[in-house]
């Protein structure tokens, strides 16, 4: 992939996420890690937040920033590629009484977020959007102090690949065909997602000098009674039970 080619994906995506800034409405925010996932609450991945100094890449519209602040987050840093997100999420921080400091930024980017400073590094559906995955965990390893944790999660690389079909479920796309998925988004506008592999997402952390902790993938949750369903949707109980839905990555600053 190009550079430029790199700057038009990150304008295509930063046009179409300005029009629908909010429309996740937290259903990739904490506690969730994914759709129809375990959450943090039964993986408990993040450990006691309390007093902690923590920055999220990828923090759409500020509601994971919200639930770490209510749990005891002392300093709390997010940055997104869209400024209406970036507008959202410093509205919901003013609106909850805490304070945060906000960036409109690519993942990729370091827009002068301090270097070995925080103690995690958090992420959640946002790495399949950057353009340069290498580029983007290499900026969390920079932000964590010695020992920090970093957390991300993402849908998983094999569910990207199925299609419903009137006998059931089949591969749209080959897993080992990857790169730039150009796709449409909520509101009809262009979007580009980059396809990888569990291995691509494992082997760029540890180039970037992680060490791996834990990695799940996000069977669907014991109690699917208890979840809303939407059979037509892309995310529903029934490809749930044959694939997961969500990579989880755990991993730290040794």
């Amino acid at each position: 992939m190009t550079d430029s080619d790199q700057e038009r994906f990150l304008a295509i995506n930063k046009t179409s996420w300005n029009k629908i800034a909010g429309s996740s409405k937290g259903r990739t925010a904490l506690p969730n890690y994914g759709p129809l996932c375990p959450d943090e609450d039964e993986l408990g991945l993040l450990g006691d937040v309390h007093g902690k100094a923590i920055v999220e890449l990828g923090c759409g519209d500020g509601r994971s920033l919200a639930y770490l602040h209510a749990r005891g987050a002392s300093e709390l840093c997010g940055l997104d590629l869209a400024e209406e997100q970036i507008a959202n999420a410093q509205a919901l921080a003013e609106q909850e009484g805490f304070a945060v400091t906000l960036h409109a930024a690519p993942m990729e980017s370091d827009p002068g977020i301090a270097h070995g400073h925080y103690d995690l590094a958090l992420s959640l559906y946002a790495l399949g959007w950057c353009v340069d995955l290498a580029a983007a965990l290499q900026r969390a390893h920079e932000y964590l102090r010695a020992g920090g944790v970093l957390v991300y999660s993402w849908e998983h690389p094999v569910y990207s690949c199925l299609k419903k079909t009137d006998s059931g479920l089949s591969l749209a796309r080959s897993y080992s065909e990857v790169g730039p998925v150009h796709s449409i988004s909520w509101n009809g506008d262009p979007i580009v997602m980059q396809a990888r592999k569990v291995s691509t997402f494992v082997n760029a952390t540890i180039a970037a000098g992680f060490v791996l902790d834990e990695i799940i993938e996000g069977d669907l949750r014991d109690e699917p009674a208890k979840i809303k369903d939407y059979p037509r949707r892309w995310y529903c109980k029934d490809r749930a039970r044959l694939m997961p839905t969500t990579l989880i990555v755990k991993a730290h600053k040794p």
